[in-house]
């Protein structure tokens, strides 16, 4: 069973290269479940067909979703907002606003992820597909395990100590099934989600970018927190490339351009593979449209498997230090040279340069020292 995320910006077409790559798992026999958690679905539009809130089969072997997590709640987490609802209504909150409230922080992100569980967990499945939200609410997403778990500890400390304390007056007031029971089962659930999402024999993301420079770093900042939470990531989808030559001056100037951050795009993920996929001259909707594209971008090679095995960057924390860890294998290295500038680290290895983006915890941080061994540099950072 594998899940596998596509990531990115915001309108860079990882709906269609994951409908497309979907379709392709479907043709080669896979059972196939495409997802999409973004709240502004696209997915439909892709297959240009009416999906639901619960997979519907669509080809042979293929299945769409679009998550509806106000379906959701009202099915399967009523009790629970209900609960907390109440609660805030005695404590004086209106009506509107105690039901705003009541919905757990991160609710729409965990219910999106436990349905993924679900599904992975069902037998039901080969291979999932998530067509995820741009990267920041991905990100917020992807976080969500670590949260919840947090958030649950908390509210159980919270509800044991106070039940230890006026367990005799409070316990009549309690309702009958103790919504309070439920949480260690979710947060169970969570951590399976978690050990799933984590496994690289189980999951891979990929992060969808065009050759544009905002783009690529905005897939350099996914790549950096994808690592911050040991997300594997196992390719880099580059979309919508553009003929290397054309006869019409204003094309040919746009073309350059794009050669300049394709080169970008392979300096700033190397070791990570690079799939390369050409700009179309026309709408890529429907099944067959789906298909000739998943083919074009794979060839006879199985979109299910993992592209990539180790991690291209990680983020370590030793004696209180921070070690930014990037996996360069088949460079020989005499001498680094790093520049940082607010977030980003610019490195310098021979005629290799790589621009990272740094997480918050690094940014606030000097790039003291670096040192490169068996095939990875070390960067340390001091506050």
């Amino acid at each position: 069973m594998r899940v596998i995320l596509y990531v990115g910006k915001g309108g860079v077409g990882k709906t269609t290269i994951s409908a497309a790559t979907a379709v392709r798992a479907a043709q080669m026999g896979y059972r196939t479940l495409v997802v999409s958690t973004d709240t502004a679905h696209s997915l439909a539009d892709a297959f240009d067909l009416n999906l639901k809130s619960v997979p519907d089969k669509v080809a042979d072997n293929l299945w769409a979703q679009e998550i509806n997590v106000l379906d959701e709640v009202r099915s399967n987490w009523g009790k629970l907002e209900s609960y907390f609802a109440t609660m805030l209504k005695k404590k004086g909150a209106d009506d509107v606003i105690a039901e705003e409230l009541a919905l757990l922080p991160g609710m729409d992100e965990l219910i999106s992820l436990l349905q993924i569980l679900r599904h992975s967990r069902s037998g039901d499945y080969d291979v999932i597909f998530i067509d995820a939200a741009p990267t920041g609410e991905t990100v917020r997403l992807l976080s969500m395990p670590d949260m919840f778990t947090w958030y649950s500890d908390r509210v159980a400390t919270w509800h044991n100590s106070t039940m230890k304390l006026a367990g005799a007056i409070i316990k009549p007031l309690m309702p009958r099934n103790n919504v309070f029971d439920a949480i260690p089962d979710i947060t169970q659930q969570v951590d399976l989600l978690r050990t799933t999402l984590t496994s690289p024999k189980q999951a891979s993301y990929r992060i969808v970018v065009n050759p544009e420079k905002m783009v690529v770093k905005e897939g350099q900042r996914a790549a950096t927190y994808l690592s911050l939470f040991n997300y594997p990531v196992d390719a880099i989808i580059s979309n919508r490339i553009l003929p290397e030559n054309s006869s019409d001056a204003f094309f040919a100037g746009i073309c350059g351009r794009q050669k300049e951050y394709r080169d970008l795009i392979y300096s700033s993920f190397a070791p990570l593979p690079i799939l390369e996929v050409p700009m179309k001259g026309h709408e890529v909707t429907g099944i067959k449209a789906l298909g000739d594209l998943g083919m074009e971008i794979y060839g006879d090679r199985d979109p299910t498997e993992s592209f990539y095995r180790g991690k291209a960057q990680e983020i370590v924390k030793i004696d209180g230090e921070y070690i930014l860890q990037l996996a360069l294998p088949n460079l020989e290295v005499d001498k680094v040279n790093m520049v940082k500038k607010g977030d980003e680290l610019f490195v310098e290895i021979g005629n290799f340069k790589r621009d990272l983006l740094l997480p918050h915890a690094l940014a606030a941080r000097n790039a003291k020292s670096a040192r490169f061994k068996d095939g990875i540099l070390h960067v340390h950072f001091s506050n």
